[in-house]
């Protein structure tokens, strides 16, 4: 084998020194993908001799082979500077290309040393289009991370990306003036002459030139709307363009830039196209056209009126979805378009072949229906549902017709009647709702529940997570009781995947600490042993148990993490344990705390582990008193101490004596999330609403300079512990604002709901408003003291 390799090697630099140009560039490239360091460094001066070969394949062979070097043998590349320095002036415009692509590679690492080049090379000295591309993006690479002002004083930087929009290269001049839309603080009169030369590309003969356009346009429009609304009349002519992607972008720049005289002229210019595009296209409209609503609402009839006829037309779930959507939002944030928002969705249900939907639809239209000022002429729309769909539809029509006559005085005996005829239904779900709301609204001639009590029953969220509720539901099938199944006794807290352990493969879990596999809930499971210790069983009900922390590194001799119990006047730290070695014993094992950076925290107990066998997990305890309901944070040191004594292998007896020993373990903390319970609701409007405003508190918040605001709400949600609702958590791409929502079990079992509202600024200065209501005045003082500590 080593013979043919030899063969192979001397045959390709043989063929680096042919008189054949294209020998000698294919040799290069198969030389140098095959070779390693040690022959690099015999066929290092042929290399050098290549890179500035006159003749350009050659060269362009040894830059590119450079290239892919420069990954494996970073030295022996760098060693090429002044060759590929000498390339970069080369009349070959390839060889240009890939010299500066290289050159920049072997500088990435040095931000002065790229400063330079791209100083040096802005001057006038890059003839080649694909290289100035290429400058073009590094000098904006350079102009980022330098925050060079574009706005006073000397800009070089900012004049060079200027002059190339008057290059004669279509190329360089759309990747300038791309550049220059996507610098950061860009003004409006900065952004002029790109949005010029991209207004000329959308009338261009060649659909790529169009499209480019267009899509930069589309980009812009997001931050700087009115810049682009110059090139309003000439995207308008692209909307009946052949490529339905030039078409669909320019469409959803018209509606993001469009003023309020050209919203019904759109509309009647969109209803053509929609029915040539594809579902993903079309969902891309009607996410425009939302926005373009919610930002002229005194237009709502003629946006309303479009989403519901493209809504009786075909298409696929998610587009019906996204209209669906749009059509909720707009009711709930412009209060004048409720009414007929409501009659388009009551007749799309009519003919939706979706079952996700029409339950969707029903469910909102019990919230919001009984709230119109005439909301008998929803009954008819509710009840044709129970009559003519399937069981999980006529179910949900149900429950909205119990609602309605929750809410609505004169239209009980109307409901009544209805909701009698749905005992005689063929689906055991749609006659049990029926029975239980005909008792629970009195038409069945029981005394009813009080009014408070029946508007709860219907309308409140159901605070208990889906999962948990199943999880208790299926114990107590598995384990029979007498006593009757209490939903109290459902965990609230909603679990999270739980991490993988960090111990070597084959390792046992580190007791309690790891995921269960039974469908016993952990919190019931870590209840039932603190309280069985007498040192804790005075501690009351536990509020909260934390996942596990690792305290040790993977495959340490000492596995050992913590999981942090949380009750009200304390906290107990469980210190799951595991031996590694098999030949040793460990007894008296215990962990000493220091609490010295946690000054609230109090030691009033713990319990030792008497015996830790090889790869037998084991718990050692140590309790703290802390100030009663109050999230008192610190970090806290710990070292394993414990006795050794030696064990015979061959008969697996320990010696009777013992050595004193202590392992290090890493510090942890108590956070303030700790003393939250991530608790969903299903329906964050309706819990805000009952929670009412009287313990409300709201104030702003500048959060300072972030990379985005995805990782703005991600830092807060972590902060708070609390559970995103509705999705909310999820930024969109470039969104310039955002709103989440957030519900949990504050300690002291206190309900708390926030709402939370960002912004970003072109210097990525990230503000938030945030508001909080909870039951009790002081934690909602509490969370925003959190949030400001933060």
């Amino acid at each position: 084998m080593t013979s043919k390799v030899i063969i192979v090697t001397s045959s390709l630099m043989k063929d680096m020194n042919s008189r054949t140009d294209m020998y000698r560039a294919n040799a290069i490239r198969v030389l140098c993908r095959i070779t390693d360091g040690t022959l690099l460094t015999q066929i290092e001066r042929y290399l050098k001799q290549a890179i500035v070969d006159k003749n350009p394949v050659v060269a362009s062979a040894a830059l590119v082979s450079g290239i892919h070097l420069l990954q494996t043998n970073p030295e022996i590349v760098k060693r090429w500077s002044n060759e590929v320095q000498e390339a970069v002036q080369s009349r070959a415009a390839l060889v240009q290309f890939h010299a500066l692509a290289l050159l920049h590679q072997i500088r990435q690492n040095d931000r002065l040393a790229v400063s330079k080049l791209v100083t040096s090379l802005t001057k006038g000295t890059v003839r080649s289009p694909l290289a100035q591309c290429l400058l073009i993006r590094y000098t904006s690479q350079v102009i980022r991370e330098s925050g060079v002002n574009t706005q006073s004083g000397d800009r070089p930087f900012y004049d060079y990306l200027e002059g190339c929009l008057r290059h004669k290269a279509e190329m360089v001049i759309f990747e300038a003036a791309r550049a220059i839309t996507e610098l950061s603080g860009v003004t409006t009169r900065e952004l002029t002459p790109a949005i010029t030369v991209l207004q000329l590309f959308l009338s261009s003969s060649k659909p790529v030139l169009r499209f480019a356009a267009v899509r930069t346009l589309n980009k812009v429009a997001m931050s700087h709307p009115m810049a682009v609304t110059n090139c309003n009349i000439d995207m308008e002519s692209l909307i009946s363009d052949q490529n339905r992607s030039i078409a669909t972008l320019a469409i959803t720049t018209l509606l993001k830039t469009g003023n309020e005289s050209s919203v019904d002229r759109l509309m009647k210019q969109i209803t053509n196209f929609m029915s040539d595009i594809a579902d993903e296209f079309k969902i891309v409209v009607v996410e425009a056209i939302r926005s373009l609503c919610l930002k002229f609402p005194l237009k709502y009839r003629s946006l309303m009126n479009f989403l519901s006829n493209i809504l009786r037309e075909e298409g696929g779930f998610e587009y019906k979805k996204a209209i669906v959507d749009s059509i909720v939002i707009l009711i709930r944030d412009i209060p004048d378009a409720k009414e007929s928002g409501l009659l388009h969705l009551c007749e799309f249900i009519e003919d939706c072949e979706f079952t996700y939907l029409s339950t969707q639809i029903l469910h909102f239209l019990g919230n919001e229906g009984p709230k119109t000022s005439d909301p008998s002429k929803y009954i008819r729309y509710i009840y044709n549902r129970v009559i003519l769909e399937n069981a999980t539809v006529r179910a949900s029509a149900v429950s909205t017709l119990a609602k309605f006559g929750a809410m609505i005085d004169s239209l009980k005996p109307r409901i009544f009647i209805l909701l009698r005829r749905c005992l005689f239904d063929n689906d055991d779900e749609v006659r049990d709702r029926a029975t239980l709301y005909l008792n629970t609204l009195g038409g069945d001639g029981s005394v009813v529940e009080t009014d408070k009590d029946v508007k709860e029953f219907l309308f409140g969220s159901l605070d208990i997570p889906l999962t948990n509720m199943e999880t208790s539901l299926k114990n107590y099938i598995q384990n029979p009781s007498e006593e009757p199944f209490e939903i109290n006794s459902v965990p609230r807290e909603v679990k999270s995947q739980p991490l993988a352990e960090k111990k070597a493969p084959g390792k046992k879990p580190t007791g309690l600490g790891t995921p269960l596999t039974g469908p016993t809930p952990v919190g019931d499971t870590y209840e039932r042993l603190l309280s069985s210790i007498p040192e804790f069983a005075s501690f009351g009900k536990l509020f909260k148990s934390s996942g596990p922390v690792e305290l040790t590194e993977a495959e340490t001799e000492y596995a050992v993490n913590v999981i942090k119990h949380i009750f009200d006047r304390h906290v107990v730290f469980q210190y799951n344990c595991s031996n590694t070695i098999p030949e040793q014993l460990l007894e008296n094992v215990f962990v000493i705390v220091d609490a010295s950076e946690a000054e609230e925290f109090s030691e009033v107990g713990s319990k030792p582990l008497k015996t830790l066998p090889y790869d037998t997990p084991g718990q050692t305890f140590v309790a703290f008193e802390k100030p009663e309901g109050f999230p008192s944070v610190g970090k806290f040191s710990n070292v394993l101490r414990f006795a050794v004594k030696e064990v015979d292998p061959s008969t697996g007896e320990a010696e009777d004596d013992g050595v004193e020993d202590e392992y290090q373990l890493e510090d942890f903390e108590v956070v303030a999330a700790d003393y939250m319970v991530k608790v969903g609701v299903s329906n964050f409007r309706n819990a805000w609403e009952s929670m009412g405003p009287d313990f409300e508190r709201i104030d702003e918040y500048g959060l300072g300079p972030r990379e985005s605001l995805a990782e703005s709400v991600n830092a807060v949600i972590s902060l708070l512990g609390m559970q995103p609702c509705e999705g909310t958590e999820v930024v969109p791409s470039n969104s310039r604002s955002h709103s989440c929502l957030l519900s949990g079990v504050y300690i002291g079992n206190v309900k708390v709901l926030v709402r939370l509202s960002f912004g970003i600024d072109a210097s990525k200065e990230v503000a938030m408003k945030l508001a909080v209501r909870s039951e009790d005045e002081n934690v909602s003082d509490a969370i925003h003291v959190i949030v400001a500590g933060g």
